[in-house]
């Protein structure tokens, strides 16, 4: 049995914190499909804000993960997020066939089971014997699929797989169907798995030491989040009209400026703290 150590105390309960991440980025989502009651391309935005505040709650499973000796665990625990967070999200979008409005609750119902299997592989298979492996897995496979799917949306302005592999290019002014023009086959798939893993393994893994607190790391999260925003709203001027682009893009540098503002204060905050603490006294040292 692993044994857990507090990477700091107080903050937001974990279970509050999942149902504000869960509940906060499903509805996000859901109004990405205002795109195709309105037939426009302005609401795409929600979709970075939805993978934003998934970030957020995972940013505090790994923490808890990590909190049973994991260390350098916390790149695996976001790589497994994102890489298995695709798979669940490449399957939901396929339910559009039947209906969208399934694809983002699919999303969530096929991460859950694929991370509790893979948690209770890596728990109990792999011998890792850690409490909270298979609940943790599990939500970062949530996590992960619905950082995935938000910033797709984002980027596409839908999150039907049909819309995903449909794109156009122009040959000699004549516009034809291509897949390489798409979503997923142009490969921007790739480059949002990078920017959602990198900001979910950024925020704890730069916090994480004895000073660590619950708001400057939840902070750092919302910072790497607005981020990756600015990269995906700047990816979508291939696929969406120039006012989404630009609404997408200036949300997302007004958030940014907004977390990297406060991150600063936080971090000023408690490097202040730590300038008063005391060097550990040695045993028979000075008297």
């Amino acid at each position: 049995m692993s044994v857990k150590i507090e990477a700091s105390e107080g903050g937001m309960d974990h279970n509050t914190m999942l149902g504000i991440g869960l509940i906060g980025a499903l509805v996000c989502i859901y109004l990405v499909y205002l795109n195709t009651l309105m037939s426009t391309e302005v609401f795409a935005f929600f979709g970075g804000l939805a993978a934003v505040i998934a970030l957020w709650w995972g940013t505090d499973s790994i923490k808890n993960l990590c909190s049973y000796g994991l260390g350098t665990g916390v790149p695996s625990a976001g790589m497994i997020a994102l890489g298995s967070g695709v798979v669940a999200m490449l399957f939901a979008t396929k339910l559009a066939g039947i209906s969208p409005l399934l694809v983002p609750v699919g999303c969530v119902i096929v991460a859950a089971i694929l991370g509790a299997i893979l948690g209770f592989i890596s728990d109990k298979v792999l011998n890792m014997n850690i409490p909270v492996m298979t609940r943790m897995i599990a939500e970062l496979t949530v996590v992960g699929s619905l950082t995935m799917l938000g910033f797709t949306a984002m980027v596409a302005g839908t999150f039907s797989f049909g819309d995903l592999i449909t794109g156009a290019t122009s040959v000699f002014g004549v516009e034809i169907a291509s897949y390489a023009a798409s979503v997923i086959g142009g490969c921007v798939l790739a480059t949002i798995f990078m920017l959602g893993a990198i900001a979910i393994q950024h925020p704890f893994n730069a916090c994480l030491g004895p000073n660590e607190s619950w708001d400057r790391t939840q902070m750092c999260a919302l910072e790497c989040g607005f981020l990756s925003m600015i990269g995906v709203s700047v990816m979508s001027l291939a696929f969406l009209s120039l006012p989404a682009v630009v609404i997408s893009f200036a949300i997302s540098i007004i958030l940014w400026g907004w977390s990297y503002s406060e991150l600063i204060k936080l971090s000023k905050r408690d490097a202040f703290a730590w300038l008063d603490a005391q060097p550990i006294r040695e045993v028979g040292g000075e008297q």
